[in-house]
């Protein structure tokens, strides 16, 4: 059974796993669902058509699953979906997606920490840390990124696998793979040597990287020419691959 302190409002048709923690002058919406285990420690409102896996640890007033802030929402039902086992602080809030039948996605063990705001019809990975960082509507990040306090991400930029976004950052483009960016406007500055290392790349693979990004962003080079000479260079490591499908994927452009 869950412990639902009495202060707590929790409508009826709401579906609680067990063991779950509803603590002090939390709300929980009719079509909300939660995992075993999730706990909430006060003060937190969670409404919508909202579903989180087992495990979520959600802080004091913190909001996941309300309407999202896009003028363009004309009604409808839209979905707010959250894996297993995530951190997510004081006075996050999380919204859910625009358009009818859209959703707003998050995988598993993320850590979204105090003050951070999760746009509209964002989709994340798993293992992702964004620290006081807003990202706007239809933003995608990719796995083990890291994105740095009080940074914005602009609306349908993506930000790739075990990238590092510096504080303070401006990000209007797609953040490449593998790369720290950082700075107002943001630049690519280079390879996320410290994230590659803790996440288990091999130093082949690293070494690799470091020669595309010298590549990609130092040897002046158009997008189409540079990738070229990558394919032809480089080996075909995963991460390589990843880096090069990533770029040529892009729609808004590449950071650089």
């Amino acid at each position: 059974m869950a412990t639902i302190h009495p202060t707590a409002i929790v409508h009826p048709h709401a579906r609680l796993g067990t063991d779950c923690e509803i603590g002090p002058f939390c709300i929980i919406g009719e079509h909300v669902e939660l995992g075993e285990g999730c706990r909430l420690h006060s003060h937190v409102v969670v409404g919508g058509h909202t579903r989180l896996g087992k495990g979520n640890e959600i802080y004091p007033f913190t909001t996941v699953g309300l309407k999202t802030q896009d003028l363009k929402w004309t009604g409808g039902i839209t979905r707010t979906e959250i894996g297993d086992h995530n951190i997510i602080r004081e006075t996050v809030t999380i919204h859910s997606a625009t358009g009818e039948g859209e959703a707003t996605v998050i995988g598993s063990h993320n850590a979204i920490l105090a003050g951070s705001h999760i746009g509209h019809n964002v989709v994340m990975g798993d293992r992702i840390i964004v620290s006081m960082a807003a990202l706007a509507g239809h933003v995608l990040v990719e796995d083990h990124a890291v994105v740095g306090g009080m940074c914005a991400v602009h609306q349908f930029c993506r930000v790739g696998r075990m990238s590092f976004i510096g504080g303070c950052a401006k990000v209007v483009q797609d953040v490449p793979p593998f790369m720290v960016v950082d700075g107002n406007p943001a630049e690519t500055r280079t390879i996320n040597k410290v994230g590659l290392e803790r996440n288990g790349v091999s130093d082949e693979a690293q070494t690799a990287l470091r020669q595309a990004y010298k590549i990609l962003f130092r040897e002046g080079l158009t997008m189409p020419n540079a990738l070229s000479k990558m394919e032809k260079e480089l080996p075909p490591l995963p991460e390589i691959k990843h880096l090069t499908s990533f770029i040529r994927a892009s729609e808004r452009g590449v950071t650089k």
